[in-house]
Parts: C-alpha cells; structure tokens; sequence
C-alpha cells in the first residue's frame, strides 16, 4: 500500500511548514487527490489517521477533495465524452489530460502562538 508511503512524505511536508510558522499545532489538512492519481481515498484516509497520531497533525482534521478526471484538446478546447476514445471529438486530435492525475497538498490550517 503506497497510500502510507504518500502520507508519510506529506507529514514531512506539514512538519516543514510548522517549522517555518512556528507553529504550535496543526488544525486542519486539505489534500487534493486525482481520480487517475493511483491513490485508493479510504486507504489514504486510514493511513493519514494512523501516521498522523504521532506527528504534529494529531487530532488535525483531513479534507480530501477526490478531483475528477479532465481531459481536452489543445487545439480547440473539446473535452471528448467521459469514456469514449481519447480523440477530439471535434477536429479528431489527440487530447491531453488537464487534471486528474495529482496528489496535492491544498492547505494546512496552523494555529500558531
């Protein structure tokens, strides 16, 4: 289960943004996850609720916005029907993927002395 090596490098992430806040704990954590990213969300949450017992984030509450798959031509913009071929619908082109496919780290709410 990668899902816990993902949560591990995001706590070293937050555990810098404490450090550079200095900040006394950590709120709240908002996580944006592609639905093409890889990441299985519950599997995510889990690993997220055991690791962030022993960090700063215990007790910090975990947002997760699963983001939808978008996938468009670079030529005229035409996003192709979910499912069909990844061909522009309009002109025939190859489309490009435009979001879906990311793991990021959206906001840390940090209360700070």
């Amino acid at each position: 289960m990668h899902e816990y090596s993902i949560v591990s490098a995001l706590m070293d992430r937050i555990e810098q943004a404490v450090d550079e806040h200095h900040a006394a704990r950590v709120r709240s954590v908002k996580v944006r996850i592609g639905e093409m990213a890889g990441v299985e969300v519950e599997l995510f949450r889990t690993a997220y609720t055991l690791v962030s017992d022993t960090t700063v984030c215990a007790g910090a509450t975990l947002d997760v916005e699963v983001v939808p798959v978008r996938w468009a031509c670079p030529r005229c913009d035409a996003p192709p029907e979910r499912g069909a071929r990844l061909v522009c619908p309009a002109c025939g082109g190859p489309v490009r993927l435009l979001s879906g496919d990311e793991i990021m780290l959206d906001r840390i709410e940090l209360e700070v002395a």
